[in-house]
């Protein structure tokens, strides 16, 4: 078969786009209002994420036959997405580390701890909520006591799980024994911080994700059902929603090969109802590679969840962390409306108006949160710049997306993306200087990450519309 379907199931709106796989053209796309089971009830008083997926995918099939029978590739940050919690040793170094691995790979961090487990520690996990616990502390060969002690602690709870262990590979067959024998459900992963100023994602990212398939997605309890062709949510789902997405803007940034090549560096704004998620990918310049004012380094694949920035559930504190009175009633609005839409009456003008101006707030604050600063100071040396955190200035290519932006008119880029761009902001903030701007209007990122493995070609061309959008 050809065409593959590619579902995002979001927390406000489920979207999804047929792709041909041979050819990597977008054949139909489609969004529906996501249907949980407190928002939708059916018949017998409850409803199913799926209810809004068959909504979809009735649409891709007026406008592409072939998706009735397509295959689909699934992602979901639907009833409250990936929840991790990250106990570590120390603040400043694991427990930091932990925090940014768990966000590389798609996870809302919720609670951080360190310093070692005990029972008040223990009352603010379980009143977290997480659907994971990352455990992290001590360089290889470095301090075992910690990670041993909270993996003996949580044991003993016994805590109920799952857990992903990433920290001092040394003291890995003392953790995996006092985990069995208690049977909490867990995965062993390489340390996220082999030696200090070293952070390692990549092989925790695998487990988080491994987690979130097999112990996560159907603990949500989303979905009791299957669609027409005997397929269940758990079946269909592949991957936390931001985890695919940042593995498209990787792929946008860098593809594949010489035949296939990438954007250069890249940082990508993405404006939902309830979050705003910044991706960024950008080749360090390795004389700035080192720990500067931050004790964990940075690396070139970064991502940050700004969880009181959104268009819809978080308007509210949106607009107060902007400083804007102005936008109260509207952003009450749409926390009380979660599923608004501007009409095309008078009305509409205005809620559209209010719609781009809280954006341009989210997209503002949640890209000086995740970039850096730089500014001059005196030293033993002279004055010399400092800087902190993640350097955009040079990034080559600005991607906005989300709902505001895709349905925002012409008007999004000017209102929504520009004002977050340019070089001389206050604070010496170090935001994307000149980037060619454009917005993800079909919604493809998401699809290339759910393609990219299975379907590379097919998914760096659907990425490179976007680099023909900006060339355009």
């Amino acid at each position: 078969m050809s065409v593959v379907l590619c579902v995002d199931f979001g927390s406000t709106f489920t979207k999804a786009a047929a792709v041909d796989v041979h050819t990597g053209d977008l054949l139909a796309t489609a969004s529906h209002p996501t249907t949980l089971p407190t928002t939708q009830p059916d018949g017998d008083g409850r409803g199913d994420v799926l209810d809004g997926y068959d909504a979809c995918v009735a649409a891709l099939v007026e406008q592409e036959p072939r998706a009735a029978d397509a295959d689909v590739l699934a992602c979901s940050s639907a009833g409250g997405g990936l929840r991790v919690a990250v106990v570590g040793n120390e603040e400043l170094v694991t427990a930091e580390a932990g925090r940014r691995v768990a966000l590389s790979s798609g996870g809302k961090v919720v609670l951080v701890l360190s310093g070692g487990l005990d029972g008040a520690k223990l009352a603010e996990l379980r009143a977290a909520e997480p659907d994971v616990v990352l455990l992290v502390g001590g360089t290889d060969g470095g301090n075992a006591e910690v990670l041993e002690g909270d993996a003996a602690f949580l044991a003993g709870v016994p805590w109920p799980g799952p857990v992903v262990v990433a920290g001092n590979v040394e003291s890995q067959p003392v953790v995996r024994a006092a985990l069995e024998e208690s049977g909490t459900p867990h995965v062993l992963a390489d340390n996220v911080v082999p030696r200090i100023g070293v952070l390692a994602p990549d092989s925790a990212r695998r487990a988080i994700r491994e987690i979130f398939l097999s112990h996560v997605i159907g603990g949500k309890h989303l979905s009791s059902r299957t669609d027409a062709r005997g397929r269940s949510f758990t079946d269909l789902v592949r991957g936390a929603t931001p985890d695919v997405v940042l593995t498209g803007v990787e792929l946008l940034a860098r593809g594949l090969d010489e035949q296939h090549r990438g954007a250069g560096d890249v940082v990508v704004v993405d404006v939902g109802g309830a979050t705003t998620d910044v991706h960024s990918v950008v080749e360090l310049d390795p004389e700035d590679s080192g720990l500067a004012r931050e004790v964990v380094a940075t690396t070139p694949v970064t991502r940050t969840v700004e969880g009181d920035l959104g268009m819809r559930w978080s308007a509210i504190s949106t607009v107060e962390a902007a400083g804007r009175d102005d936008l109260s009633a509207a952003a009450v609005r749409r926390r009380a409306h979660p599923d608004l839409l501007p009409d095309d009456g008078a009305d509409g003008d205005a809620e559209r108006e209010a719609d781009l101006e809280i954006a341009a707030a989210a997209v503002r604050i949640a890209l000086e949160r995740h970039a850096g600063r730089s500014k001059v100071v005196v030293s033993p040396e002279g004055r010399v710049v400092e800087r902190s955190g993640k350097d955009l200035r040079e990034v080559d290519l600005m991607v906005g997306s989300g709902g505001v932006l895709r349905h925002g008119g012409p008007d999004a880029v000017r209102r929504v993306l520009l004002p977050a761009t340019g070089d001389a902001f206050e604070g010496g903030w170090q935001l994307p200087r000149d980037p060619v701007v454009v917005v993800d209007r079909d919604y493809v990122l998401a699809a290339a990450g759910l393609l990219a493995e299975e379907h590379p070609i097919a998914a760096h061309r659907l990425v490179s519309r976007l680099r023909s959008a900006g060339d355009g």
